[in-house]
């Protein structure tokens, strides 16, 4: 059973949350403020971590912060109010990996977990190939001819989703709401930019990609 910290100054909000995963199959552990979910986190290495942005005393982003300090890689899902300035940018800065607004819908939020669950549980262990690209998906490294490539947070998470979607057919709408979310960024613009990228940093000939393959009139396709 996937264990799923909640860190929630809200009591009421934060028992719906728990009672949702507990009928989900999940083992909700809940956190009434900052300090009390970090000791929380440190102690019991949950598989995923809900934190709110606002509390008193320890914020969601001071958590955030000091769960990535402590060394740990656990998926962390911030929540917010829809009249909080959510700087989308600085959340995958202090290491968010995805936001909510709140009031959000439960098959909203569900998903949003599996999604990070089944992204983490598949790095836990692998080390994929393609080309002369290797992708250390436990320690998050890309490395292509022997030496280490920098990549963006963006950038990583849009390789790791082809990587697990080797050869289907993905649209732009779908690659947009699983690597960035429903709300992060509306134009699918964003997905061919970055796709962009990775063949200037991935194929031996960007010009001329190989592994990150256009489908006309529907998105792109990952071929190993």
């Amino acid at each position: 059973m996937q264990t799923v910290l909640v860190i929630d100054d809200d009591a009421a909000l934060r028992d719906t949350i728990g009672l949702m995963l507990e009928t989900e199959g999940f083992r909700p552990v809940l956190a009434s403020d900052g300090r009390a979910g970090f000791r929380q986190a440190l102690t019991l290495k949950p598989d995923l971590i809900l934190v709110d942005l606002r509390m008193p005393g320890l914020s969601g982003v001071e958590v955030c912060k000091q769960v990535r300090a402590a060394g740990l890689n656990t998926p962390l899902i911030v929540l917010s109010a829809i009249g909080d300035e959510v700087d989308k940018v600085l959340l995958l800065e202090i290491g968010a990996d995805d936001y909510v607004v709140k009031p959000f819908g439960t098959r909203e939020l569900l998903a949003r977990i599996r999604a990070l669950l089944r992204r983490s549980s598949i790095e836990e262990t692998k080390v994929l190939a393609f080309g002369d690209v290797e992708v250390d998906l436990t320690r998050r490294v890309v490395i292509k001819n022997g030496e280490e490539l920098k990549l963006t947070r963006a950038e990583y998470n849009l390789l790791t989703y082809f990587l697990h979607n080797a050869d289907r057919a993905l649209t732009r709408d779908m690659i947009l709401n699983s690597v960035w979310g429903y709300e992060s960024f509306p134009n699918t613009r964003t997905v061919d930019a970055h796709v962009v990228r990775l063949r200037q940093k991935l194929e031996r000939d960007g010009s001329s990609p190989q592994h990150f393959l256009t489908v006309h009139g529907v998105g792109y396709r990952f071929v190993p």
